[in-house]
């Protein structure tokens, strides 16, 4: 028996990325909520391993969140950028998380994990202020956070909150299309 030669037997298949990307491209809520828990955990993690490698070399200076929200001026200027560092690195992994789990659009998948992140936030911030203090999710959960002082506005909290917020996002973004790029080199190995 002779083999066939019709053409659409032997169909070779090619991928349209174009096409695939606006079938199931867009941001992924799934992708950026597990995002958004890795940047937590890593949040959790850094800080952690900071505070012990502080702790060996004898650094005693012992912040709370309710002690650098009331005396901000107190706060060094080194326990900021670490903090702030912390930060970065932690929505780059979740971004990074976010656009690997999605098939495409990278950065779209950082920008929504770190909306989630603020999201988040913003509610608990909400519940707390409604609850009430005994209820404030901020001062039960030991989550590091750059001490931005909510009693009075000044420039530097101004600023800070700022720098958190954009470095937050680019930082993200930028993990989001990190970690896209994997798909992409797949798809250049398979077709």
């Amino acid at each position: 028996m002779e083999p066939t030669t019709d053409p659409q037997l032997h169909e070779k298949r090619v991928y349209d990325e174009g096409r695939a990307k606006e079938r199931f491209g867009g941001a992924n809520l799934g992708a950026a909520f597990f995002g958004w828990l890795v940047a937590v955990g890593m949040t959790a993690l850094l800080t952690g391993i900071l505070a012990v490698v502080a702790t060996a070399i004898g650094y005693s200076e012992e912040i709370t969140v309710s002690d650098a929200q009331r005396a901000a001026g107190t706060v060094t200027f080194v326990t900021a950028i670490v903090l702030l560092a912390v930060l970065l690195v932690a929505y780059y992994a979740g971004g990074y998380v976010a656009g690997r789990m999605s098939r495409f659009d990278g950065g779209r998948q950082g920008v929504a994990m770190w909306f989630v992140g603020l999201l988040v936030t913003a509610v608990a911030a909400v519940l707390g202020w409604v609850a009430g203090d005994q209820y404030n999710l901020f001062d039960r959960v030991d989550v590091p956070r750059i001490p931005i002082p909510t009693d009075d506005v000044t420039l530097g909290g101004i600023v800070t909150g700022v720098l958190v917020l954009l470095g937050t996002l680019l930082a993200a973004i930028l993990g989001g299309i990190v970690g896209r790029r994997y798909h992409a080199r797949v798809d250049r190995a398979a077709f």
